[in-house]
């Protein structure tokens, strides 16, 4: 290999002995524990018997009702509604979401009387769009009050809390937006303060996302530092001041999952070393999860918590081998040093690998070249934000020196941040695959990262690698049509080959936002056209411009297409079918669909249904061009009977509508929104999407 690099080898010739990790159980033990551990958090996770879940009969039901209780977090107006969470009190057990159409300063831990529409939060159109709903269901949470009036009825001390926001405002006030909240999350973690969306997203973007959030390495650069002052003194002393460090972190950073996971990791590991005793990391880790899921079994779904350990157990696995392969046979001292620096965040990306793809569907593909560079400025950046924490304490005049010292490396770790989140591809856009095919995936990068494993079964992984890689690629290439219908809106995404096409109906930022969430789902990197059917110009038409390579937005009440030009790329194609309506003939791959986003769409169809009409002109179909045909009449009547043929309904029809869609030929008719529950069932091939849903069709 270049650089004389030796292959990464589990037979024991690396230059890292590698020996079996202690600590592992046995896998009958681990299952079962993982069984147990489960049937609690299902458990945990089902409604309590004073759940303000059971005033609601039905899962449409909506009731006005007083709730009183504590907000458990302060409101911060964001881009979508303002909402918090409310842990009730009196007859009513459990929390509930709340949902404000203003955003009151509400603050952690008051008491409250909350006035509403109690209703369940409702879930996302499509799994891709998960979203508040499936948050709260993570935590427990089963319903949602959208707040009309709300009364406050005591204002309790709440020292941590104050504590809390008296660093973060500080912080803001004496070194802006971007430096004082890279600062502030630096001692507090995101969670807790209000960062930028551009800081938020370019940190992701550059995998560096684990600086801004509390986790181990925090508190593992605190404690290092106590440790080290407390030296000169005795174990007593010293166990005592580090104690004092880790319960000052947890107070600050909140008890969050991840924060808890350092914390008891560090407190257990703290009293192993300080007794003499050598530990086993992986047994420790392990302990450290049973212990937390035994308290609180919710916090296996949470997503912080999954990567704290997949992070942590990275790093006590695999760091080592990687390091002794990345260094090679005969290493000199750079080279040493640099395979130390890099194994540790590669590590930590490989092990954390498959869940970004579950959740996320995107790799950062720099994560390891941006830690690299971000390293040196990390350790001392985290010293002296809580350094500055203990200033604006104590000392607020001493506040805006100490800021002033630490804007220039605060700067330079931003300047990595925003460098490497611009660099092309800097997210590479997977898509998500199936859950079985990250199970998959997992398994076979188990075996390849931890060195028992690896020692019999690594070419086996390598092949169910492969294996994976070639199913998710025929799925992404897969010809497909997929209808999301959410909120009165409808998005139509249309695949053929690893292309994409986007058709929606309405122009509000909220569908644009759900657009760009399901391509990045769908690993649609950019779409081939986009085809904006709503008359009125979009507020913000960038949003819509940028995730297309042609883009046809309408407004000023015209329709983006005449009847009779089309917007195509290779297998994708939209032609517009009338001069009075917005129906459309979309071609995806072989599959043939009419499209009526509306009752005047359905109305135009029937009259071109009786008349015959020549051919429209199909010349210069090429990749993403509007393609005009003022000569020929698109033919209705051939395009719904088309064999193959499906039909979207924009609408819900009536009875009578329905007699003119069932023409010989039609396989499939789509319907957005929620058909009368009182009216006929719908014919056979009749599909509908309910109030908020998603239909798909794949192959021809």
């Amino acid at each position: 290999m270049a650089g004389g690099a030796e292959p990464l080898n589990f037979q024991g010739s690396s230059p890292a002995r590698l020996r079996p990790i202690p600590g592992w159980a046995p896998l009958p033990v681990l299952l079962a524990l993982a069984g147990l551990l489960l049937l609690l958090a299902f458990r945990a996770a089902a409604p309590d018997p004073g759940d303000p879940l059971r005033l609601l009969a039905t899962p449409d039901a909506r009731l006005t009702v007083r709730l009183h209780g504590r907000i458990q977090a302060d409101l911060r107006p964001g881009a979508g509604p303002c909402r918090g969470v409310l842990q009730l009190e009196g007859e009513h057990k459990g929390a509930t979401a709340l949902r404000f159409s203003s955003c009151p300063a509400l603050q952690e831990g008051w008491r409250l009387e909350v006035n509403g529409l109690l209703r369940r939060p409702r879930l996302a159109p499509h799994p891709l769009l998960a979203g508040a709903a499936e948050r709260l269901a993570q935590r427990g949470i089963h319903t949602e009050l959208r707040v009309d009036q709300v009364r406050v009825l005591e204002r309790p001390a709440t020292p941590v809390a104050d504590l809390r926001r008296r660093i973060a405002e500080r912080f803001l006030a004496v070194a802006g937006p971007e430096v004082g909240g890279l600062l502030a999350a630096l001692v507090l973690g995101s969670a807790v303060v209000p960062l930028p969306e551009a800081l938020s997203a370019d940190f992701r973007a550059a995998g560096l996302s684990h600086a801004l959030a509390a986790s181990g390495f925090h508190l593992t650069v605190l404690l290092g530092a106590v440790l080290a002052l407390a030296r000169p003194f005795g174990r007593s002393v010293r166990l005592l001041l580090a104690a004092g460090a880790i319960v000052l972190f947890l107070l600050l950073a909140g008890p969050q999952a991840s924060v808890v996971r350092a914390v008891v990791s560090g407190s257990l590991a703290l009293l192993i070393l300080e007794s003499g005793r050598r530990g086993r990391p992986i047994g420790l880790l392990g302990l450290t999860v049973v212990l937390m899921l035994l308290l609180q079994p919710l916090w296996w779904a949470d997503l912080g918590f999954q990567l704290s350990v997949a992070a942590t157990a990275g790093l006590l696995v695999s760091a080592a081998p990687l390091e002794g392969w990345l260094a090679g046979p005969d290493p000199g001292r750079w080279r040493r040093v640099l395979a130390a620096s890099v194994a540790v965040p590669l590590a930590a990306s490989l092990w954390t690998l498959p869940l970004q793809l579950l959740h996320f569907g995107v790799v950062p593909l720099y994560a390891v070249p941006a830690n690299l560079l971000a390293e040196p400025f990390l350790t001392p950046l985290t010293l002296g934000a809580m350094a500055m924490a203990l200033v604006a304490l104590l000392l607020p005049p001493l506040l805006a020196p100490l800021a002033w010292l630490l804007a220039w490396p605060s700067r330079l770790l931003l300047l990595v941040a925003h460098g490497f989140a611009a660099l092309p591809m800097a997210q590479w856009q997977t898509g998500r695959p199936q859950p079985l095919l990250v199970l998959l995936f997992t398994l076979a990068l188990l075996v390849l990262l931890v060195p028992p494993l690896a020692r019999r079964w690594r070419w086996l992984a390598l092949a169910l690698l492969m294996l994976v890689g070639v199913l998710h690629t025929a799925a992404l290439r897969a010809d497909s049509l997929l209808l999301v219908h959410q909120g009165g809106g409808d998005l139509l995404v249309a695949r053929h080959q690893g292309r994409a096409a986007l058709v929606a109906t309405r122009a509000d930022p909220f569908l644009c936002q759900q657009a760009r969430r399901l391509a990045q789902g769908l690993g649609v990197t950019r779409f081939d056209w986009l085809l904006l059917l709503d008359p009125v110009a979009p507020a913000e038409p960038l949003c819509w411009s940028e995730q297309a390579g042609l883009s046809l937005l309408g407004g000023d009440a015209t329709a983006p297409l005449a009847a009779g030009q089309r917007l195509a790329s290779e297998g994708l194609e939209a032609r517009a079918l009338a001069m009075d309506s917005q129906s459309l003939a979309l071609v995806v791959g072989r599959q043939r669909w009419l499209l009526l986003p509306d009752r005047q769409a359905l109305r135009s169809l029937e009259s071109l249904a009786g008349e015959g009409s020549p051919p429209g002109s199909r010349q210069g179909i090429g990749a993403r061009h509007v393609d005009p045909d003022p000569v020929g009449r698109p033919a209705g009547a051939q395009a719904i009977r088309a064999q193959g043929s499906g039909v979207w309904l924009g609408f819900v029809p009536r009875h009578s509508e329905r007699r003119l869609l069932r023409p010989d030929g039609i396989r499939s008719v789509w319907i957005s929104g929620a058909p009368p529950a009182s009216g006929s069932p719908l014919p056979a091939g009749w599909r509908a999407t309910g109030a908020s849903g998603s239909l798909a069709r794949a192959g021809g």
